[in-house]
């Protein structure tokens, strides 16, 4: 794989915040840290300015233990169990009305879970120590107006308060003075706070977005501004799924993002390792599916013998491979390589291949005949008939895939639907 982002420069990391949707921004990191990407300074408002630390901290592995044994009674003053069913609907309505009118009664949920658990894994030396900038965004309630805080010049109580403050996302959270002033969720003024690194005057930011609740300031990037912005073409889950599950899923499903970005890989929901080959060879390879499956692509009267066969060729450029585009729900500037993409993937996820790989096209190729060879091919939909060909007339190689760091029993556990 080919490294498509200066890894010469350094880069100012934004976080936005989003809840329980932030293990996503550590699976990115883990990506940043293979691809030997170098961070100067962060920003980050709500679970973002928790990463922030996380990463100011250098130690990937006590982040994504965190992350993967979060829970919600590890976040607020409840029961993990009520907590999932009453999220979920499936709370008998005699205990989801006493939950909600405890938390009515309480004004929020207590956070001192939260407390300690940033208490627990926040070093303070570490942070004051970090050679670059590190910031995080809290909305003021007593003066009206959102705080850039840095943390650098910060005893360890200032750290720990500021890090619960860009946290306190009200009114779900019971909130509480601190360092004097009442403060909730950095949400409130800038969820994505570009503007706190184009200030202290970086001009490479990578934005890891997750798609949280709150206010996205429209900041103008100046012309020496680069912006570079990893973000999940899937939705998250909820900002208050503190889950194990959810958090594993968003890790791994964070850290194909990256690897998505960095490395330019190709697909939608698989990850390819494809350079661009021009558009005549996709076309070419489209054709040659659609020759020896044509009774499945092209409309009956088209074909040899119909009525209207002397317009095949015009028919089949201007409506059946359009046609193949809009069942694969490609985007309307789609071109022949995302096209010829697409139809293997459909075909992949018909057949249950992982998705948590790096594949060449030979590579998904090849695991997709081994998988043919145990289904029942009367089972098989047209694009997948279109893709046995490809496994018939192709050069295969076992070895086109690309293996990651990820281990097998997490890759297993993450198995399915979840891209």
């Amino acid at each position: 794989m080919k490294l498509r982002i200066d890894a010469a420069k350094e880069y100012g990391i934004v976080l936005e915040g989003g809840g329980a949707k932030g293990a996503y921004q550590i699976g990115v990191w883990r990506a940043l840290i293979e691809a030997g990407i170098r961070i100067r300074g962060l920003a980050g408002t709500s679970v973002g300015g928790l990463n922030a630390a996380f990463i100011c901290m250098g130690d990937w592995e006590k982040a994504r233990k965190c992350w993967e044994n979060l829970t919600y009674s590890k976040i607020m003053s409840t029961d993990d169990s009520t907590m999932d069913k009453f999220l979920k609907g499936r709370l008998p309505l005699g205990k989801a009305w006493q939950t909600t009118a405890a938390f009515i009664k309480n004004k929020g949920y207590d956070v001192t879970p939260l407390k300690e658990l940033i208490a627990d894994n926040v070093d303070g030396d570490k942070i004051r120590s970090w050679p670059g900038d590190i910031v995080v965004m809290s909305f003021n309630l007593d003066t009206k107006k959102e705080e850039e805080i840095s943390l650098k010049d910060k005893t360890d109580e200032q750290i720990h308060d500021f890090l619960l403050a860009t946290a306190y996302m009200a009114p779900v959270f019971k909130t509480e003075p601190l360092q004097g002033a009442h403060y909730i969720d950095g949400g409130f003024g800038d969820n994505v706070p570009v503007d706190a690194l184009i200030r202290r005057n970086y001009k490479d930011l990578i934005v890891i977005r997750i798609y949280g609740v709150g206010f996205v300031r429209n900041t103008k990037i100046p012309d020496d501004v680069h912006v570079t912005e990893i973000a999940p073409h899937k939705d998250l889950g909820s900002i208050m799924a503190f889950t194990e599950e959810n958090s594993r899923k968003n890790l791994i499903y964070g850290y194909y993002s990256g690897m998505r970005v960095l490395y330019g890989l190709k697909g939608r929901i698989f990850y390819f390792d494809e350079e661009d080959r021009g558009e005549t060879v996709y076309l070419g390879k489209i054709l040659k599916m659609i020759d020896k499956t044509q009774k499945e692509v092209i409309a009956p009267e088209y074909l040899p013998g119909g009525e209207k066969r002397r317009s095949w060729l015009r028919h089949l450029y201007e409506t059946d491979i359009p046609d193949l585009a809009r069942e694969l729900q490609l985007p309307e500037d789609w071109n022949y390589q995302d096209l010829f993409l697409g139809l293997i993937e459909d075909a992949a996820e018909f057949l249950a291949i992982s998705k948590w790989n790096v594949y060449t096209v030979e590579g998904i190729l090849s695991a997709v005949k081994k998988a043919m060879e145990l289904a029942d091919p009367a089972t098989f939909t047209k694009h997948v008939k279109m893709v046995k060909v490809l496994t018939e007339t192709e050069t295969l190689n076992e070895n086109g895939v690309i293996h990651d760091s990820i281990s097998n029993d997490v890759r297993q556990e993450l198995e399915g639907d979840y891209t």
